[in-house]
């Protein structure tokens, strides 16, 4: 059963790994491993992508005095303002324009009926009628000031431009005066030859009319600017209820500690979610990926604090039983010394172990064209030695022997020498360890059989799972960690590790690592 195979990363090293961690393995080629911790990556001053406070390319994040939904009811509120008082203006303009134009009909349709009716009159002087409403009055006015009546006009003035247009040197134009003390609206045209006729109406009339419609106007613009305010408000309130939600999630988690919060999402399809509804989505996503790494981490604390209580006890007993060394005979001194350094280098694995899983991705400095082939000789050849009592037999496909990929060197060879270590473990003394090598459609394909009792299938789901440790590999050493840590090395060369049972028994590792073109 091989449920712990999660183990076999520690029993030998395959030296410096190139990132400042030493294997924990107690032989293998290049430094022994129970060395310093490259741990400087994973310092306080880790830049690990997250970025400090004023590093952010974007631009500054401006604080607001007032809530979103008043700022967004008050742009909606000015915005539609602005859209009424201008259709208010142009609607004032029109009225008052076409009221004026209308009395300006009205003038010259006297005027014309004038011309027909004093044809043949003279000179004529205009009584002060128009004071009254729809009365007109006119008068006749000659081109030579000599032909004027006695006593002038003292109703409608005559001026310069009255007598051009008399004289034909001027077209007809329209003048605002006063009669009697009411505003009237005065037209001058032609009359015969040398003569002008002059028609003149109140005006008030039209002034009142479009006094009247500005105030209609302004009631209903500021009507309309307050329903547009509350119809804005409710709208932005509606509107941003999701952000709301969001916000009152985001402000109790943050208040409870605890990811396991979500918002409630409407039920549909999600190709007609609009914009919030993703984000409320999203964040209802980074929750779950926020409460799963919490989870993980306090599984991790939990596992490992376990594991290191068993061998920290032993650590203190030993240390202690050799602070009392005159006591002891020389055979317990010496068992004693040497379950003290087993016990190190026991601890010293684990946390090896532990530093190289807090690890997600491999530095990008180290990657290097490995050969596979090259690597999986010299893995079967150090477990070989390490397990003397197991037949390691190596298959090489001539097509894969030649095959290089992207990677780290160290980091490759702890994850063969973790699946042989684990397959070895497990297999019977004398038992065989088949590692098979080929390559096809691009793809390398290994496979590591042992033929021991191979995996349960209720410990399937969970052989890499960090300190996951089957019911019958409790009595066997190892912390859990060495499957765990394979299947990490895989993620991070983009390869792909599973375990099934074998055919016939046993436990069965595929490793699937694609081949980039050069």
């Amino acid at each position: 059963m091989s449920g712990e195979r999660a183990d076999g990363a520690g029993t030998h090293g395959t030296g410096m790994d190139g990132t400042g961690t030493q294997g924990a393995g107690t032989h293998g080629p290049g430094t022994q491993g129970t060395g310093t911790q490259g741990t400087g990556t994973h310092g306080p001053g880790d830049a690990s992508g997250a970025q400090g406070p004023g590093t952010s390319d974007a631009a500054p994040w401006r604080r607001h005095h007032h809530p979103l939904r008043t700022r967004l009811a008050l742009a909606a509120s000015a915005a539609v303002a602005l859209v009424a008082v201008g259709v208010c203006a142009a609607a004032f303009v029109i009225i008052h324009y076409q009221m004026t134009r209308q009395l300006e009909l009205d003038l010259a349709q006297t005027a014309t009926q004038k011309i027909h009716e004093t044809r043949d009159w003279g000179p004529t002087v205009s009584d002060a009628s128009c004071r009254y409403q729809a009365v007109p009055c006119f008068q006749i006015v000659p081109a030579d000031p000599a032909k004027d009546p006695r006593g002038g006009y003292p109703v409608l003035p005559v001026s310069d431009d009255t007598r051009r247009v008399a004289a034909g040197r001027q077209t007809p134009y329209y003048r605002d005066l006063t009669v009697d003390g009411q505003p009237v609206r005065m037209y001058t045209a032609p009359h015969g030859r040398h003569e002008a006729l002059q028609v003149a109406l109140r005006s008030d009339t039209v002034e009142r009319g479009v006094q009247h419609a500005a105030w209609a106007l302004s009631a209903v613009g500021g009507a309309g600017i307050l329903l547009a305010a509350a119809l804005g408000y409710a709208v932005s309130r509606a509107g941003l209820a999701p952000v709301a939600r969001l916000t009152a999630t985001a402000e109790r988690i943050a208040a409870t500690r605890d990811p396991r919060h979500r918002i409630a999402l409407p039920a549909g399809p999600t190709a007609r979610e609009d914009e919030l509804t993703r984000l409320a989505a999203t964040f209802n996503t980074m929750l779950a990926a926020l409460e799963q790494s919490v989870t993980a981490q306090r599984r991790l604390v939990a596992d490992a604090s376990h594991e290191l209580r068993t061998p920290l006890t032993a650590l203190r007993t030993n240390a202690e039983l050799l602070a009392r060394a005159d006591r002891l005979t020389d055979a317990q001194r010496d068992r004693a010394s040497a379950a003290l350094g087993r016990q190190l280098r026991e601890v010293t694995t684990l946390v090896n172990d532990l530093i190289e899983l807090a690890r997600d991705e491999e530095p990008q400095p180290l990657v290097e064209r490995v050969r596979p082939a090259v690597l999986l000789e010299h893995a079967v050849t150090t477990a070989r030695e390490h397990w003397p009592e197991t037949a390691f037999t190596l298959r090489l496909a001539p097509e894969a022997a030649p095959v290089t990929v992207p990677g780290v060197p160290s980091r490759l060879t702890r994850l063969l020498s973790n699946l042989l270590d684990n397959a070895a473990k497990f297999s019977p003394p004398g038992g065989p360890v088949e590692a098979e090598l080929n390559c096809a459609a691009g793809e390398l394909n290994l496979t590591v059989r042992d033929h021991g009792p191979g995996i349960a299938p209720e410990d399937l789901p969970h052989v890499f799972d960090r300190f996951y440790r089957a019911h019958a590999a409790r009595a066997l050493p190892g912390s859990g960690l060495g499957l765990a840590m394979a299947r990490q090395i895989a993620h991070a060369h983009a390869a792909d590790l599973t375990a099934e049972q074998a055919p016939g028994g046993g436990a069965l590792f595929r490793l699937r690592m694609p081949v980039p073109p050069l």
